[in-house]
């Protein structure tokens, strides 16, 4: 063996250390402002990743990686390896729709059993769309800020502008109370409120205060009207492609970063109210049971429509009890 083969050998070997020890780095894309849920959940996954030994995650939060959609397309593309979808994901399937149904989820406890209990179902109506549902985080419950008066019941949003996010069941639901739903990306509702093209939107108290929307609206009316789950998602393309021991982590930190995400919301919502307040926000307990009753059209709807829908609504409610 002459001196340059032996060198070419010992370089080879070289790299092949090299890459055997070396982490994957995986980048995570959210829609979340700095001090939002998304944010904390996103950056407890990460440490934990982190904590594994098989790959670090870089955070990319306030829509840097693109808007809810965006990051879905860039996630099919393999062009990023995570993203935190939530209301969007009923766009991507039908059966993600059962969580747009108002007041269907009654509590995080109720959430916990929901997701433990029927966790394929919507792992696999992902699947079938090219994504992979690694964790059920959190969003939080919705309530209803705007600029105009305080909601008390249904009939008070008559003719208010309203943002939404992406998705039929929300626009549906919005319009059968007679407000004017706008379906618009997270990232310009701040200025859409600020200029008056819309009068108000509907968040949970951790996406609120984070946008800042406090500083622009003048009503916060709790009404609890929806509870959006939130999902760490990859594309089956992605996780098709990494080897066993990092699927493994990455399945462990998401799963241990879900109870995480309802402790830190609920902790969230427990000290939000008052800083809103105190920024000069007139705040009100909306009546849930006028909501609940207006609603029973948007049900009706989606049994009908949704294939599976009513059983699937029947098989949640069910898991209610106790909760």
């Amino acid at each position: 063996m002459n001196i340059r083969t032996l060198m070419l050998g010992v370089a080879a070997v070289a790299l092949m250390g090299s890459a055997a020890g070396a982490q994957e780095s995986l980048d995570l894309g959210h829609v979340g402002d700095p001090g939002s849920l998304y944010e904390a959940t996103a950056e407890k996954f990460a440490e934990c990743v982190a904590a594994s030994g098989k790959a670090t995650v870089e955070v990319y939060g306030s829509s840097q990686l693109g808007n809810d959609e965006e990051m879905l397309q860039k996630l099919k593309l393999g062009q990023i390896d995570f993203s935190i979808p939530s209301s969007v994901m009923s766009s991507v399937s039908p059966t993600f729709g059962v969580f747009e149904m108002p007041y269907l989820i009654k509590s995080r406890d109720h959430m916990k059993k929901v997701r433990d209990g029927m966790r394929d179902t919507f792992v696999d109506a992902a699947a079938g769309r090219g994504y992979q549902i690694l964790g059920f985080w959190e969003n939080g419950f919705r309530n209803v800020t705007n600029n105009v008066k305080p909601i008390n019941v249904p009939a008070d949003l008559e003719g208010i502008k309203l943002r939404v996010p992406k998705g039929e069941w929300r626009v549906k639901m919005f319009q059968s109370y007679g407000a004017n739903p706008t379906p618009m990306a997270f990232s310009e509702v701040f200025t859409a409120l600020q200029t008056g093209v819309i009068d108000g939107q509907e968040n949970p108290l951790a996406q609120i205060y984070s946008g800042r929307f406090q500083e622009v609206q003048k009503f916060l009316s709790m009404t609890g009207h929806v509870y959006s789950p939130a999902y760490l998602a990859t594309s089956s393309r992605n996780w098709d492609g990494w080897d066993e021991e990092l699927k493994t982590a990455i399945q462990d930190c998401a799963t241990q970063s879900s109870d995480f995400a309802y402790e830190r919301s609920q902790q969230m919502d427990d000290e939000l109210i008052s800083k809103i307040e105190e920024a000069g926000v007139t705040v009100n307990e909306a009546d849930k049971d006028a909501f609940i009753a207006a609603s029973k059209s948007i049900y009706e709807e989606f049994g009908t429509q949704v294939e599976g829908g009513q059983k699937l609504v029947e098989d949640i409610q069910a898991l209610a009890s106790g909760s």
